[in-house]
This record gives structure tokens, C-alpha cells and sequence, in this order.
């Protein structure tokens, strides 16, 4: 007999979640009120970099672990992974290169005369920035890899099911395992009330031929990320559970960006807005036991890394859930 696993959430977290258990002879189902370009992971710039996440001494190495993965999978051209160098500017300070981009071959940006990108010519270090570095990284364009990862899913037999699943208990009692990826959703669904809510928004205009990723987290917030058929301009980051769009933030980040690329603000094909689920004391990779003697192991809290720690947290999650399932294959041999 197979076991089952009942995964709560389609964002990034949920399909690699399902991605690693159904490809391991697990049987897998999604259960999910948004799936794909609805959920939070279908408005993140998803170029990878451990960002508002916590606690550092366990995001790093999750996300290290994951940029091989990714790294790994810009080798396939149906992923929507690619490899891209990202320029991180400060406007009013010194940014020093963590050791952990050092060791991915960051380095400084120096002050040199500007580039010309396709048909635009981009300033390589831009006068309003005091200082900044590049590294390589992988860049995981959203409109593709959310359903490369879900095909993955499907091609072994996993489903997504429609649900809103509003505590974990009802999940069917046929699944003996249950892996809460529900994000910003796990207030609801555990009562956790150290999640934050980091109102994320972006604005997605045409292809920009810019061959490098342009990110400042100084305030005002902003980044330029080029993808295969458009680029994401963003963005913000506040404390809200508004999940509608605001032109005025719009306005600004679009004014913003065109500003430090030089340009003349482009139109507006779409607007989105996420809700980075943010939790101080750190991501909650962990299991617990609930009343019916089933076992949940919570993997959420992510922050603005869903992407970058995705694939290090899925196989964490696998190594809790391995012990489970030998104790239930030890139980039916010895009945």
C-alpha cells in the first residue's frame, strides 16, 4: 500500500512539496482554494535570494541547497529557469557582500561608464546608488514554472484537489500524513498569530531587453526583473492584508524604475499583489501530532524566499516524513 500524503497549499512551497513525495511513490494530493498565478508565488519576482526571511543561520544553507537545485534546472529549457546576473544597489551607504554571495563568486560593482543592453543603454552602476555588487543566480520566471512544477506533479499520478481547508483535521482520515504549506493561510488554518502579512506589489511591463536583474532594498523598495516574455517592475513591502492593487503604488514603482533605468515609463500590462508570509521567530519547518493521531509537518513562513528555499525545505520535510513512514510500515507488518 502507497502511502498518502494530503499537502495544504499550491503555492511554490505546496507543488515542490508534492513534486518530491509523488516522484518518491508517495501518493500526493494538493488541496487548495488558488492554484498556479493566483496564489502569492504567481506575483513574486522569484529571482533567488534570501530575502525577508528568518532566522539567517538556517535560510542560508536552505537556500544555498536550493540554488543548486535551481541551478540544476536552468539545464532544462521547458523549467523557466534561467541563470542571471543580479546587480543589489544601496542608495545612501556601503553594502558589504555576505560571505555566503562571496563564495558564489560576488563582487563588487565598480563605477565604469554605461553599458549598452539590446536597445536600451543602462547605466552599469546608476548616479543615484552609492555602492553595490552582482552575483550570478537563478531567475525562476513564475508564468512557467508554477505549471512545469505542477506537470512534474501530474505526470506521477498527483492531484489537485479545489478546497478551502480551514483546520487540518479535515483532511480525509485515508491520509495519514499532512504537510501544511498554506503560507499567509496558516494564520487561519493553525492560529498561528506570529505571521505577518508583507504586502508585496508589482507591476509587469513589456520585454525589456536589460540583461542583468537590478534590485535596491533601500527605501523606496525597487527591482527590475527581466523574463522570457515581459519584466516585473517592483515593488513594496509593507504590513497589510490588502491583496487589491493600488495605482498609486503602481505609479510609484513604475516611476521609480524607469527613473533608475533611464527610460521613459513603459505601459502597464498587469498588476499583482502577494502576501509574503513573514514570521519573526523564523520559518516553521517542524512536525506536530494532532488530536486524531496523525502527524502534520508545517513548512511554511517563508517570507519573501518561497523560492529560495523551496526545494531545501521540501526535502527537509521528506526526511521528517521518512521516520513517519517506516513507524507505519513497521505497524502494519507486525498486525
Amino acid at each position: 500500500m502507497r502511502n498518502r500524503a494530503a499537502i495544504i497549499g499550491a503555492g511554490v512551497s505546496g507543488l515542490t512539496c508534492g513534486v518530491v513525495f509523488a516522484e518518491r511513490e508517495w501518493d500526493a494530493t494538493i488541496f487548495a482554494d488558488e492554484t498556479g498565478q493566483e496564489t502569492t508565488s504567481g506575483a513574486a519576482a522569484a529571482v533567488w535570494f534570501p530575502y525577508d526571511a528568518e532566522p539567517a543561520d538556517k535560510v542560508i544553507p536552505w537556500s544555498l541547497i536550493t540554488y543548486e537545485r535551481l541551478r540544476e534546472l536552468a539545464g532544462d529549457s521547458q523549467s523557466g529557469v534561467s541563470m542571471i546576473e543580479i546587480r543589489q544597489f544601496t542608495r545612501a551607504r556601503e553594502i558589504p557582500i555576505p560571505g555566503w554571495a562571496k563564495d558564489l563568486g560576488a563582487h563588487p560593482i565598480s563605477v565604469i561608464p554605461s553599458e549598452v543592453e539590446g536597445s536600451l543603454t543602462i547605466p552599469a552602476f546608476p548616479s543615484i546608488f552609492s555602492d553595490g555588487y552582482a552575483l550570478t543566480v537563478p531567475l525562476i520566471d513564475t508564468t512557467i514554472y508554477l505549471d512545469y512544477l505542477a506537470n512534474r506533479f501530474y505526470t506521477t499520478a498527483g492531484r489537485i484537489e479545489s478546497a478551502h481547508i480551514s483546520k487540518a483535521e479535515e483532511i480525509p482520515r485515508d491520509f495519514g500524513l499532512i504537510i501544511n504549506c498554506a503560507g499567509i493561510g496558516a494564520r487561519e488554518l493553525v492560529h498561528d498569530s506570529e505571521l505577518e502579512p508583507h504586502r508585496g506589489q508589482v507591476a509587469i511591463v513589456p520585454k525589456l531587453e536589460l540583461a542583468q536583474a537590478i534590485v535596491c532594498d533601500d527605501a523606496p523598495l525597487m527591482y527590475a526583473i527581466p523574463r522570457a516574455h515581459d519584466c516585473v517592475f517592483g515593488g513594496t513591502n509593507s504590513i497589510s492584508d490588502n491583496r487589491e492593487s493600488s495605482s498609486a503604488d503602481t505609479t510609484a514603482i513604475v516611476s521609480e524604475c524607469s527613473r533608475v533605468l533611464g527610460i521613459d515609463p513603459p505601459r502597464v500590462l498587469a498588476e499583482k499583489v502577494g502576501l509574503r508570509p513573514f514570521r519573526e521567530s523564523g520559518v516553521r519547518l517542524e512536525p506536530e501530532k494532532l488530536g486524531d493521531g496523525r502527524t502534520v509537518i508545517h513548512n511554511y513562513g517563508h517570507g519573501g524566499a518561497g523560492f529560495t528555499l523551496s526545494w531545501a525545505c521540501a526535502e527537509e520535510v521528506w526526511a521528517i516524513a521518512s521516520p513517519i513512514r517506516q513507524r507505519r510500515f513497521q505497524t502494519r507488518v507486525n498486525i
